[in-house]
């Protein structure tokens, strides 16, 4: 097996508390199912998929090729990593989410081939996904286990599709949802902590670790 039970058992869990933390490509599919209806918000969520499996390919065959060279890798990696996600928590504690803005997302039939084309733009040109997959998925991958890239796919596809149900289902809902961030800052104010905590959380997970 490329990555072994317990790994899943540990990764997994991980990856959909991630999944399900707000951030900039659920407010995206929101806007496009807003505008779109669920149609556009599902499309949006499988661009936004689409370019998170193009960020696990450059990282798997990148980081494999560092880390034949310098082994010692591994542990950078590892504490930039749990400095990186314990900044991002930090912030999100700190900022206040503002309500989401619907206004840009296409509306019609026409509207769900671009919303897919979005979604992968708006991935792709986030330079905090390319830190961020390069930052957890290493954390989960074994050594020991053999090549670092079959892991890492397997790692990514799962983090991928976990995000892709979770934003489609986001996407597709986005009118009540929507409308409950939109007008509740309560809401607004237990998603922000939610996603801070998650992050820093992990970060502290990750910094005590054994590997």
């Amino acid at each position: 097996m490329i990555v072994s039970p317990d790994t899943l058992w540990l990764f997994v869990p991980a990856a959909l508390a991630l999944n399900l933390t707000p951030g900039n490509d659920m407010l995206f599919c929101l806007g496009q199912g807003m505008r779109g209806g669920p149609a556009a918000g599902m499309a949006a969520s499988l661009g936004v998929a689409t370019g998170g499996v193009v960020h696990t390919l450059l990282a798997a065959f990148g980081l494999a090729a560092l880390v034949a060279a310098h082994p010692g890798l591994f542990a950078v990696i590892r504490w930039v990593g749990v400095g990186y996600l314990l900044w991002l928590g930090l912030q999100t504690l700190r900022r206040p989410m503002a309500p989401p803005a619907f206004g840009q997302a296409p509306g019609g039939s026409a509207g769900v081939l671009r919303a897919w084309r979005e979604g992968i733009v708006v991935n792709l040109l986030n330079p905090k996904v390319v830190v961020f997959v390069l930052a957890f998925l290493p954390q989960f991958v074994k050594p020991e286990a053999g090549p670092a890239v079959p892991q890492m796919l397997v790692l990514g596809g799962i983090l991928s599709l976990g995000g892709t149900v979770v934003n489609g289902v986001v996407g597709a809902l986005a009118g009540g949802i929507g409308r409950t961030l939109a007008t509740s800052g309560r809401a607004r104010e237990v998603f922000r902590w939610v996603s801070g905590l998650v992050f820093v959380g992990l970060a502290a997970r990750l910094a005590f670790e054994r590997r």
